[in-house]
């Protein structure tokens, strides 16, 4: 009951003061599901819906505030979590999917038609954290997924609109969510790209 009354009231915080983190932080973060088995990822679109299903839970899911990854309207971060690349399939209208960015190191397949991008993959071998795909758990109806844990990239959403001198107020937000905000990845995800660079030497 709490839990509810604390969610109730920081959701009620983030529309008072205009700032729209994302839906899935400013309503109310749900809490991760024991022997969670995974689900269907759909994409926006009304017919011939583009469908990834994954295997599992997600691991290391966080909101997101750079500029390449797919954002809710209206929200200054997306939210991202990876998997195994063995546990996602495209299972519905794939070929409706296409890359947004070639050059970029996250190949991030996006509906043609909606936009919404499905999934991000990295093809370089060498790349830290090659094997993992990323996702939008926020596509799936099914509750609990990994929940959120911190905030990465915070500064760049300055580069999509935001008033620098808005990021105090932002910053204090999430960590009043429990999102501790980064301007890099979190520190153990920092660690594992050092350590695998480390031993690539």
């Amino acid at each position: 009951m709490i839990n509810k009354i604390v969610s109730k009231y920081k959701a009620a915080f983030c529309s008072s003061n205009g700032v729209h983190i994302h839906p899935n932080v400013d309503n109310g973060i749900q809490p991760t599901s024991d022997n969670f088995e995974g689900g269907a990822l759909k994409c926006h679109c009304r017919s011939k819906i583009v469908t990834v299903e994954i295997k599992g839970q997600s691991a290391h899911n966080h909101v997101c505030g750079c500029s390449k990854c797919w954002k809710p309207n209206d929200s200054l971060f997306s939210q991202v979590a990876v998997i195994p690349r063995d546990n996602l399939k495209v299972t519905n209208n794939e070929s409706k999917l296409q890359v947004v960015d070639e050059s970029a190191a996250i190949k991030r397949f996006a509906c043609k038609d909606c936009g919404v991008h499905m999934y991000g993959r990295i093809d370089n071998t060498d790349h830290p954290f090659f094997g993992l795909d990323f996702i939008h758990t926020e596509l799936s109806a099914e509750k609990g997924w990994s929940a959120p844990e911190f905030a990465a990239f915070v500064s760049s959403i300055i580069e999509t609109g935001t008033n620098p001198e808005d990021m105090g107020a932002i910053r204090k937000q999430l960590q009043s969510q429990g999102l501790e905000p980064y301007d890099c990845l979190s520190p153990v995800l920092m660690d594992a790209i050092a350590t695998h660079i480390a031993n690539s030497k």
